[in-house]
């Protein structure tokens, strides 16, 4: 089992950078493929970005390209979201989760952390 938990939200204004952290415990965090996802309020939880076990693969939404990063540090069992140019649409509870599959698809995601808020104002 992998238990996530993320941190790293906050209020910030269009433009600027924030970089999300999820630290992972259990002892197979390099079995799985890890993503982020978001949900805006009254909206449906959305892939944002994946990365595969060894780190040297990544994809992304197209929300996503060109301004976030996904990275992950197997030895230290953390999962980074480095986000720039942020705009007020990306205001979301962003959430960490672990995979099997290194997927885009919230189904195949087994293990979810709790969620951290980030607000972009204009």
């Amino acid at each position: 089992q992998v238990q996530l938990a993320e941190s790293g939200g906050g209020l910030v204004q269009a433009g600027d950078s924030l970089r999300l952290s999820c630290a992972a415990s259990g002892s197979t965090f390099v079995n799985y493929a890890m993503g982020w996802f978001r949900q805006a309020p009254g909206k449906e939880r959305e892939f944002v970005a994946a990365v595969n076990w060894g780190g040297d693969s990544t994809y992304y939404a197209d929300s996503a390209k060109g301004r976030f990063t996904i990275s992950r540090d197997n030895a230290k069992k953390m999962v980074y979201l480095q986000m720039n140019s942020l705009k007020p649409e990306d205001t979301a509870v962003y959430y960490c989760a672990a995979t099997l599959y290194y997927s885009g698809s919230a189904e195949t995601y087994d293990y979810w952390g709790q969620g951290t808020q980030v607000t972009v104002s204009s």
